[in-house]
This record gives structure tokens, sequence and C-alpha cells, in this order.
């Protein structure tokens, strides 16, 4: 149901180079048409650096959206380099918070979705829960791997 990893070459932004967040953000919104069909189908666009505010704290989710398909929120925060235990966290609360406060009755669970350069399987499974079916961890390249490395995926694939 979640890809792993996402091609974002669409963006134009060079493999490992040194760009912000909010660059791989931008661009995403830029070409947010080949982004949703990355995405896969039924997602429609809500909002970017939505704001979650409580205790006198304020948060930002990344990008919203919302599955017809699955009818649910999709949450998706970005992030360069190695996933973190934090990172998984960070998007506990604010799935946590959608549920409790933006989802209606009749709408499923949300979904949230961490976008990493790389994770480890050992972080993502230590960090969430053993019966984890709302936060997921995903990789993303922003070029499209050599035949070389495809050829590797697809043998280590069989």
């Amino acid at each position: 149901m979640i890809k792993d990893p996402y091609i974002l070459e669409f963006i134009g932004l060079p493999e490992q180079s040194s760009y912000s967040e909010n660059d791989l953000e931008q661009g995403l919104i830029d070409k947010l048409e080949q982004f949703l069909l990355e995405l896969g189908t039924g997602f429609t666009f809500v909002s970017r650096q939505q704001r979650i505010s409580f205790d006198e704290q304020h948060f930002y989710v990344d990008l919203v959206f919302y599955n017809r398909v699955l009818r649910c929120f999709i949450l998706i925060d970005l992030k360069l380099g190695r996933l973190k235990h934090q990172d998984l966290g960070q998007m506990q609360m604010y799935v946590n918070y959608y549920d409790r406060k933006m989802r209606l009755s009749d709408e499923n669970k949300t979904i949230g979705i961490v976008l990493c350069q790389d994770k480890s399987e050992a972080v993502v499974e230590f960090t969430l829960p053993e019966d984890n079916n709302q936060i997921f961890a995903s990789r993303y390249q922003t070029v499209l791997p050599s035949k070389e490395q495809l050829q590797a995926i697809l043998t280590h694939n069989k």
C-alpha cells in the first residue's frame, strides 16, 4: 500500500546534494500533479505546512493529503538524510492529533508517512508498535537508479 522508494526525479534536485527540506517540499509543490501520480490512486491535496497547536506550542505537518479510496488523511513529513526514531515519534504525534481532532467519525484512521533518503528497518521495527498500521517510513530518491542499481534490486527481490 505504501511505496518504497518514491522516485522524485521530476522535481529536478540532484542526488545527495546540499538542499534543504524546504527545497524538497517546494519542488514537490511545484510539481504537485506528478507527485500525486507518484503517490498513487485517490490522493487529493489538502495543505502544506499545516499548523498544529496545543500547550502554546506550534508544530507543522509538511504535507497533508486526503485519500478518497482509503477515506483517510495521509500526512507526509519530509526528512533529509537517514531516518531517526524521533522522526517516527513526531509523526505519531501528528497522526494522533489528526485522529483525535480532525478525523470525522465515518473516516478511517490517519496514515503518516515519513519520507527520508535512507532508513533502517530495525529503527522502524523497534520504534513503532508491533501492530502498527498507521505510521510508515519510505525512502525517496531524487534521481532514477542506474541500470546496475536496478539490476541489483531486481536480483535481490527474486
